[in-house]
């Protein structure tokens, strides 16, 4: 089997890695907290110091990172990923970033004969530990072959986009719809709060609906238990929010929804609540409105 260098052992990471193991990969891991290392380690993973130690054996190179300056710090940085990797291997990178990112990243790895795909992912704690995430890719199409059999460990379906960049470019458009359906259901649950009905009645509905979603469902139960427990945290909410408002920018496309939603979210990560779920920016729409909900 080809050997896998992983690096990035956040929550996503974690539960990637996991995967590769109980599939029988040999995974080498990293990570800048090196004792996040030690459970795949006791699991038969390498540990590495370094990324370019990481990587400088291994057949496909996988990263997950919390952002675009992380990403540019672990494969640009001193001994950083380009300074480890070889001719022939194979580069992925399952970072939600701007789509600049990902094109620089695939001329810097040209230059040195490695290939790259750019492999966000949607899901969070639960989907990646379970091998559930839903993956989106960008690159060459011949190479998302190859690499499939991997990223079908680790996801329920994979997607091609396109070239280079459009995994990183869908994963934007994939975020201002959640961003959107939280901020949607938060304000439709203050206004039912306060109007008077019951909450749990009215999840009952949106359940049952032709509008109803998945999302709805998951957020909406940790809702009416005021659980606010962190699958995917508020702080990358903010910063998936600002890259979408780039990206829209970029291109000159009005994003107003979205651009509300993402005032809403500073304004919950400036009460504290940045490390807490993505949802937690409900609780500021409840005090907006003046709400005050109990535990259910």
């Amino acid at each position: 089997m080809e050997k896998i260098a992983y690096l990035g052992l956040g929550i996503m990471g974690q539960g990637m890695v996991g995967n590769l193991l109980t599939a029988g990969y040999p995974v080498t891991v990293w990570n800048r907290t090196a004792d996040r290392c030690t459970p795949f380690v006791e699991r038969g993973a390498k540990q590495a110091d370094t990324p370019a130690q990481a990587v400088s054996d291994a057949d496909v190179i996988m990263y997950c990172f919390s952002d675009d300056a992380a990403v540019e710090e672990v494969v640009f940085g001193k001994d950083g990923i380009l300074a480890g990797c070889n001719e022939g291997q194979i580069a992925v990178n399952m970072t939600t970033l701007h789509p600049d990112t990902s094109r620089r990243e695939a001329a810097a790895y040209a230059e040195k004969g490695v290939k790259f795909l750019d492999a966000p992912v949607f899901g969070s704690k639960n989907e990646a530990a379970n091998g559930g995430l839903w993956i989106v890719v960008g690159g060459e199409q011949a190479l998302y072959e190859q690499v499939k059999p991997i990223l079908e460990v680790l996801s329920e379906t994979t997607h091609y986009m396109g070239g280079t960049a459009m995994g990183a470019s869908m994963k934007l458009v994939g975020n201002l719809v959640v961003a959107s359906q939280i901020e949607a259901l938060g304000e439709a649950m203050t206004l039912a709060t306060k109007a008077g009905l019951d909450p749990e009645d009215v999840l009952g509905v949106l359940h049952v609906t032709d509008f109803k979603s998945p999302i709805f469902d998951g957020v909406g139960g940790g809702l009416l238990k005021r659980d606010f427990s962190t699958n995917f945290a508020l702080k990358l909410m903010l910063k998936d929010a600002n890259l979408i408002a780039k990206f829209a920018q970029d291109l000159n496309v009005p994003t107003p929804a979205v651009a509300a939603t993402r005032e809403v979210i500073k304004a919950a990560v400036n009460k504290g609540w940045g490390e807490e779920n993505a949802s937690a920016f409900i609780k500021q729409l409840e005090d907006q409105a003046g709400v005050v909900v109990k535990k259910g």
